[in-house]
């Protein structure tokens, strides 16, 4: 079943706020991995909205390990004249004949993959991304890494925070500090422009609902008319970012002509997870359920919340909708749609 073009008035955001920043990309061709994902998906489809808005002229090629899925579940992406759908895994793709202006990195693995496999799958893709960036002396690389790089500060963390070190247990935020040291090594010997993206949590359509992300999963309890199960103590505190202002956001990292430079991408409103539980609550009137035992105050929460002056200051970037905002947009959607297309499930083979 096809998946549900992205709202317009979500669309027409992200076009207005990227703004005269859409004219870098006239004329131009994109290489976009992950166009199935949640990031990649959202990038693919703001930019052809803004392709069909502005006559940019810009080609995409966007790699897909299943072709013939991809078009079922997004035909209106894959359909559009813009956008050329190539095959294959991204160990191993076929490199367009046409020279690539722009590569963007967001290659998504497979659930449940293992951690070894997970590291030599990222460490293989890139290294073809990157030969194919150097290949055609790309205008711009943009890694989409995330907050998982950063050891924990207890606090909002910034991009100058430590990152986890190279050699502590084998985790997917030590594979993802070694592919942005990857991406910067082979950018540097080859004077490639590399944007960093680190991605915190997200609100949005086409969320994995299969990736114990707590917010989905509040919001899949509501759908039903169930009470919000909260799985553990409720203590940890996140922040969202909406999809709209991600993609706002990405837009402006890529397209940016500052050079080697990496940004947290994120929301700076954090809360704990059982308060998220309660606002959704009452939204749905629903109840709350706290599984798991309250952490006694000499415990430390985890934070996982990003600092985010340097985007702002740098790039200019808008206003972001709030998290009341946020919880209004998608417990709507959640009814209307009765959680049936709201939460994409992963298309991870695609």
């Amino acid at each position: 079943m096809p998946l549900p073009p992205l709202p317009q008035e979500d669309l027409e955001a992200v076009f207005c706020q990227v703004g005269k920043d859409w004219e870098r990309l006239r004329g131009k061709n994109v290489f976009l991995t992950g166009g199935s994902g949640f990031f990649g998906s959202w990038l693919l489809e703001t930019l052809l909205f803004s392709q069909d808005r502005l006559g940019l002229g810009v080609k995409v090629w966007a790699l897909s390990r299943d072709p013939k899925l991809f078009r079922e579940r997004l035909p209106y992406l894959a359909g559009h004249s813009s956008v050329h759908l190539a095959g294959g895994g991204v160990e191993g793709f076929d490199f367009p004949r046409e020279k690539m202006n722009f590569v963007i990195h967001s290659m998504v693995p497979d659930p449940g993959m293992p951690l070894p496999e997970m590291e030599a799958w990222f460490e293989a893709g890139t290294a073809r991304l990157l030969e194919l960036a150097a290949r055609d002396k790309c205008d711009g690389f943009l890694l989409c890494s995330t907050g998982a790089v950063y050891q924990t500060q207890g606090r909002p963390l910034r991009e100058e925070d430590p990152l986890i070190p190279l050699d502590a247990p084998l985790s997917y935020g030590r594979i993802r500090r070694q592919v942005e040291d990857q991406c910067r090594e082979a950018c540097s010997a080859r004077g490639l422009p590399l944007k960093i993206a680190r991605g915190f949590a997200f609100a949005g359509p086409r969320l994995s609902q299969n990736a114990g992300f707590a917010l989905v999963d509040f919001l899949k309890d509501a759908a039903v008319g169930k009470n919000i199960m909260v799985k553990g103590t409720g203590e940890p505190v996140r922040s969202y970012l909406y999809a709209s202002d991600m993609a706002v956001w990405l837009w402006k990292i890529l397209l940016t002509e500052q050079e080697t430079i990496e940004f947290n991408v994120g929301s700076e409103e954090g809360i704990r997870l059982v308060e998220l539980a309660k606002r959704i609550a009452d939204f749905a009137r629903r109840k709350v359920e706290v599984l798991g035992e309250p952490s006694s105050g000499a415990v430390q929460n985890e934070v996982y919340i990003p600092a985010v002056q340097k985007v702002r200051e740098s790039l200019d970037t808008p206003a972001i909708l709030s998290l009341d905002r946020i919880l209004k947009k998608m417990v709507a959607a959640t009814r209307l749609l009765s959680g049936a297309k709201l939460f994409s499930k992963a298309i991870s083979k695609l």
